[in-house]
């Protein structure tokens, strides 16, 4: 049987911000166990799409910064200039020979923001539909 994706995670210098700005951008929210205490401030925290659109992303503490580019990138629909005043910066713009801009999050980590085809676009269920 081939293996498949469960989470997504990423390493951050201050993990309780960046999550916070992940779930502002992509309008996920903190996963948390019902009926339980929040954990304490140092575990990794976990956020998701409230109607499970979209993969778990963990947010874990490390106290090096990152070095040089990152290898694995998030791609995302969305508005360049939404993700720009929530505070990314731009990396590279789209051109000719790309369809996508490169932004950075807080942090430094790079993503693909894709602007939707058409209005009507969509995910659900994690699969993009019309």
């Amino acid at each position: 049987m081939p293996a498949r994706i469960k989470d997504l995670v990423v390493d951050a210098a201050d993990h309780q911000a960046l999550a916070d700005w992940w779930c502002a951008a992509l309008g996920y929210e903190r996963r948390r166990p019902l009926g339980q205490p929040p954990p304490p401030a140092e575990w990794a925290v976990a956020i998701h799409h409230p109607q499970d659109a979209g993969p778990v992303i963990w947010f874990t503490p490390v106290p090096d910064p990152a070095a040089g580019r990152n290898r694995v990138r998030f791609d995302v629909w969305g508005d360049t200039g939404e993700f720009l005043a929530l505070g990314a910066t731009m990396v590279r713009r789209h051109d000719e020979d790309t369809g996508w801009d490169v932004l950075a999050d807080p942090e430094g980590n790079e993503f693909g923001v894709f602007a939707p085809r058409s209005p009507g676009l969509h995910l659900s269920g994690g699969r993009t539909t019309l």
